[in-house]
């Protein structure tokens, strides 16, 4: 889970990662090699259709066809099967870390903290100010419900090595389009809502969720989609006033917007008008060496493929 749920580790497979995206019509999979001094090659890109139903069947069905036993595989979480928490970092040793941080959440989760997996990232503070008292990102999920999703991987022969989260795989992309010295804020939605993270030296130091869906943007009635571009705004600009209060020594360059597919041009123009900052749309191609998968191309595509692919990008950290 996040920082890699590293409790979940199991024995190393080969190089670069699998990644399954259990979405509501469907499951991506994409897998990433991360190469020496040269953008990451995607390898393998593919969906397979299926409702929540279908899951277990359709997890069996591309075990087989793409022999996932090949890979080190990870499994991201979608909103709401986890919560992500900014607390204060405890001035505790490190191997007192975690149980500092469950006392600290003991009030903040919406279940009983003996029943929560806890996983821990910490947000880097200004390194000219190194008497401040710095903060972290607590990740909880409730023990049942990451049993049950080990037990699937399981049950159909995939050999789950790390649960991640959404944000964390979009630190992944955000943190291969930085500028040197400055922060990248990117924006992303789905059918789940929006989400906006903020990276500065491959380090996610903001994240936020916004209540406004990808087909309610790409919707066609002029006002209700002017309506979800006021509504976006105003939470980004909320946000970055959050940020600039928070992070002083950090510089924002600009914010990137995920791929949208067809029709997300419109979001970007009005971003653009109406904050004062650089926005752009991003195109995976830019990052990634997409030679063997050029489907990828298309913006539909890399908006279906966006997460999976983030999380593929997964770097091996140190436990916390």
């Amino acid at each position: 889970m996040a920082v890699g749920m590293r409790l979940f580790s199991k024995i190393k497979k080969t190089a670069g990662w699998l990644s399954i995206d259990i979405q509501e019509d469907g499951i991506c999979l994409t897998h990433v090699a991360l190469m020496p001094a040269a953008r990451p090659q995607v390898e393998l890109i593919a969906f397979y259709p299926a409702d929540k139903t279908q899951t277990t069947a359709t997890l069996e069905k591309l075990a087989r066809e793409l022999h996932t036993d090949r890979y080190e595989c990870t499994n991201l979480l979608n909103p709401g099967e986890y919560q992500l928490l900014s607390v204060d970092a405890p001035n505790v040793p490190q191997d007192e870390l975690k149980t500092a941080i469950r006392w600290r959440l003991k009030d903040m989760l919406d279940f009983h903290i003996d029943d929560a997996t806890i996983d821990v990232l910490d947000i880097p503070g200004d390194k000219n100010a190194p008497e401040r008292k710095g903060s972290m990102y607590a990740v909880a999920a409730h023990d049942q419900f990451i049993k049950q999703r080990q037990t699937l991987f399981e049950q159909v022969k995939i050999p789950l090595s790390v649960i991640d989260i959404p944000e964390m795989a979009q630190r992944n992309i955000s943190a291969l389009l930085e500028p040197e010295g400055r922060g990248l804020a990117l924006l992303s939605f789905d059918s789940t809502g929006g989400l906006l993270t903020i990276t500065f030296a491959g380090e996610l130091y903001l994240s936020r969720r916004f209540d406004v869906t990808l087909s309610q943007l790409l919707q066609t009635d002029v006002d209700q989609k002017n309506a979800c571009y006021d509504r976006t705004t105003l939470e980004l600009q909320r946000s970055f006033d959050h940020f600039e209060r928070q992070f002083r020594f950090i510089a924002v360059s600009k914010l990137m917007l995920a791929p949208l597919g067809d029709g997300g041009s419109g979001l970007q123009e009005y971003l653009a008008a109406n904050l004062y900052m650089p926005v752009e749309t991003m195109n995976l191609e830019a990052v990634l060496d997409i030679s063997k998968v050029p489907e990828l191309q298309q913006p539909q595509q890399q908006q279906l493929y966006f997460m999976a692919l983030g999380a593929a990008l997964r770097h091996e950290v140190k436990a916390l």
